[in-house]
């Protein structure tokens, strides 16, 4: 069977003769036996899936027949004709490939398309689910699809196809087609809709599969395929992801849950009713026309439940849950107060999901009840409509375009976050970064917040103001310096609660704070911080290396202007460069030695400096507030006014350390002084650096307290506090503090020097 888009050769077997080749140039494998046998692992249940998934396979295998029945259900007879006619070419250039299950390989893209039908989709997405194998796996090319089935179906065809490139590691595998995905679902969703239905198929017969090829296709249906079923709103497909990935993966943990909810349907039973009947005749009572369903909890989410909340499998279980399906939205809320009525409601627990919907397009009242003898119902109150478009999500209601030519709702949202994917995709800086962004964002549990005016934007949970920020523009983020949060100043830190109005204050000349990567939850919003703190390091680190080439050039009356580049470009070739920038960007973020660059210029550009060494130059300004470039050594804490030299780090730029350092003593006694760049304060003002001090204190009550207070008097800032017991009666306290200058750290040592109990203070230096 096929398990991805980058399947190994095994995984298709075909009924020639062995030393014959298939129609896509491979070496074919061998048949499987389908009579039944024990799973590898040896797990009575993993044989129990494995036996399962092959007699499901030859009892209900794909026919065209079923397939045109499906679609002459909702198309008209000529689109019908037209699948047929993609069935029979997908024959040809499938006939002598087999599936593992012993199949012909023909009745895998039927099965694809009967899925799609199923839900009823439009018969380009069919005629593709058929061909969706034949680019890779046969000598079909893309403009022979377009030229037989048009160009819309070529698309779809090619955005689903396979990757032939073999790379490094699965990993990054998996992240490019993932990338591939993005790019193809922003062109036309409905490659996510055939991707999908082929990997539910896959998971169908995954029991054919070794144990670790299982268990490694599970996982990642489970990481990305069910939250992306879920994420467009399509709950029966996203049900099925969950309970086969679940077996699959965890084979014994679903046959034990298994067989405990079996064990106590019986005693679930007659209450289910019970309270079934209740609300349904109170409803009708009423005058209301309404279907009352109870819900079957799925295995998946009775074990993540389990898992995430630490309940016991008696806990979950006994919530039960219904579904009232009625005729109109004003008959929602009339239910809900009748329901309300019966049972008294939990507080705190109710949603709408009518007036703001989910991002997928989902739509309905969410209440929690206290039902007869006090047990927990979960009540989702619904029309017709909704209910559709929560089983299938966008296909719920797939017209591209209304009559008035206006997309509709749940599609349009689905499409807005396919973009906010390509997006993701076009500004991360590599495959993993990508796949990082997109798991955080396929699992949002959202929390909906206000613009000033009034508009409402959906958040993953945990999000704060900075994602907010990057959600209304990437330039709104970049550009962010403070917020308010019901017009209160608050820190942008701060997490964001559903119903708050955020208010972003931003200013021109303002930059990201690499700092803001610790607390975003966005994918959006990692992205954009990323990619502005790479450009804004690239200028900075290029500036910089400027300022110290030329010190170096300057001790043999040269500078960067006196040079001619064009006879220095062997001398880039030996830094690995190409262009000046990128040799002053190396020199700015440590990777290079200005005066070792210097010394190789002036030898390439005038041959007499030859043997005479260049050394490295006067001191260097640090100015506070650079932090991408000029660091500061947590060390020793230099603050302006401090004496300072400096290191250059590879990866780390200028890292500036007290002149009496430890460090700094220990580099100069290994490597002489060469290394180290004398510098001095240049303006630092309105900047905050970090400093520690070692406070040695009697152990009395609240003496933690008076320290934090009498700091924050003197207007500095308590980053840490760490707290060492030295013995019954002495303690040690290591505070990290954020001050201005050396002035400023003058004053507060003096006022922690008059707190009672205070024995000794001194500056941590290495």
């Amino acid at each position: 069977m096929r398990t991805s888009k980058s399947r190994s050769t095994s995984e298709m077997a075909t009924s020639t003769t062995p030393n014959t080749k298939s129609r896509s140039g491979r070496k074919p494998g061998s048949g499987t036996d389908l009579r039944g046998k024990t799973s590898p692992d040896g797990s009575y249940f993993a044989a129990q899936l494995a036996l399962k998934a092959r007699r499901d396979s030859v009892a209900f295998p794909a026919t065209i027949d079923k397939l045109l029945k499906q679609t002459a259900s909702y198309l008209p007879p000529a689109q019908v004709q037209t699948i047929a006619a993609a069935h029979a070419y997908a024959e040809v250039q499938h006939e002598g490939q087999m599936r593992r299950t012993g199949h012909p390989y023909i009745t895998h893209p039927l099965a694809v398309a009967s899925i799609l039908a199923s839900i009823r989709l439009d018969s380009e997405t069919i005629i593709a689910a058929l061909l969706h194998d034949v680019i890779e796996d046969t000598d079909t090319s893309k403009a022979t699809i377009a030229d037989m089935f048009g160009d819309s179906v070529a698309q779809i065809v090619d955005g689903v196809s396979k990757l032939a490139k073999i790379f490094s590691s699965r990993a990054e595998a998996q992240a490019e087609n993932f990338q591939k995905m993005a790019m193809a679902m922003a062109k036309d969703i409905r490659v996510i809709m055939v991707k999908l239905a082929d990997r539910l198929h896959n998971m169908r017969t995954v029991g054919v599969m070794s144990p670790e090829q299982r268990k490694r296709i599970a996982r990642e249906t489970l990481e990305f395929y069910a939250p992306i079923a879920n994420r467009l709103g399509i709950h029966s497909m996203k049900v099925e992801f969950e309970e086969l990935g679940f077996q699959a993966l965890y084979p014994l943990r679903a046959a034990r849950i298994g067989a405990a909810v079996r064990a106590t349907a019986g005693n679930r039973k007659e209450l289910v009713e019970d309270l079934r009947k209740s609300i349904a005749t109170a409803l009708s009572q009423e005058g209301l026309k309404a279907g009352v369903h109870g819900r079957e909890k799925n295995l998946y989410s009775i074990y993540r439940k389990m898992k995430t909340q630490h309940k016991s499998f008696s806990e979950i279980t006994d919530v039960f849950g219904f579904r009232i399906v009625v005729e109109q939205v004003d008959d929602c809320y009339r239910t809900l107060g009748i329901i309300h009525n019966l049972y008294k409601p939990v507080a705190g627990r109710f949603k709408d999901y009518i007036a703001i919907p989910k991002a997928n397009g989902y739509q309905s009242l969410h209440t929690t009840l206290f039902g007869m003898h006090g047990v927990p119902i979960e009540v989702q109150i619904r029309t017709q409509t909704m209910d559709d478009v929560a089983e299938n999500g966008i296909a719920g209601h797939w017209l591209y375009k209304s009559e008035e030519g206006e997309r509709q709702g749940s599609q349009q949202r689905a499409r807005q976050w396919v973009r906010d994917l390509l997006d993701l995709q076009q500004r991360a800086g590599n495959p993993m970064e990508f796949v990082e962004s997109l798991k955080i964002d396929l699992f949002p549990d959202e929390v909906y917040v206000f613009t000033p005016r009034g508009d409402i934007m959906e958040l993953p949970s945990g999000a704060c103001p900075v994602d907010f920020a990057y959600a209304v523009h990437t330039d709104v983020g970049n550009h962010c310096v403070a917020c308010r949060i019901d017009r209160n100043l608050a820190p942008l830190s701060q997490q964001l609660q559903s119903g708050q109005t955020v208010e972003i204050i931003t200013s021109s000349g303002a930059r990201p704070n690499p700092d803001w990567l610790t607390f975003v939850v966005s994918g959006k919003a990692r992205t954009g911080i990323r990619q502005a703190l790479k450009v804004q390091q690239e200028s900075q680190s290029i500036t910089f290396g400027r300022q110290l080439l030329n010190r170096s050039l300057a001790t043999a009356n040269k500078s960067i202007n006196d040079l001619d580049f064009r006879r220095l470009r062997r001398v880039f070739t030996e830094f690995g460069v190409k262009r000046l920038d990128e040799v002053l960007a190396a020199i700015g973020n440590g990777q290079l030695m200005a005066y070792v660059v210097a010394q190789r210029l002036l030898e390439t550009d005038d041959p007499d400096f030859k043997g005479v060494p260049v050394e490295s130059g006067g001191p260097v300004a640090v100015r506070g507030g650079e932090g991408l470039v000029i660091n500061y050594a947590r060390c020793c804490g230099p603050v302006p006014g401090d004496p300072i030299v400096g290191r250059m780090t590879p990866g780390k730029g200028f890292v500036v350390h007290i002149e009496t350092c430890s460090n700094m003593v220990e580099i100069r006694r290994r490597s002489g002084s060469r290394e180290i760049i004398p510098a001095y304060w240049a303006v630092t003002q309105g900047s905050e650096f970090l400093t520690t001090l070692r406070i040695e204190v009697n152990r009395q009550k609240g003496i933690i307290a008076e320290l934090a207070s009498t700091i924050s008097q003197v207007d500095a800032g308590v980053e840490n506090i760490h707290v060492e017991e030295r013995n019954a009666e002495l303690t040690s306290v290591i505070v990290r503090l954020s001050i201005r200058d050396r002035s400023h750290l003058a004053r507060v040592i003096r006022r922690l020097r008059n707190v009672p109990g205070v024995l000794s203070l001194n500056r941590v230096s290495a």
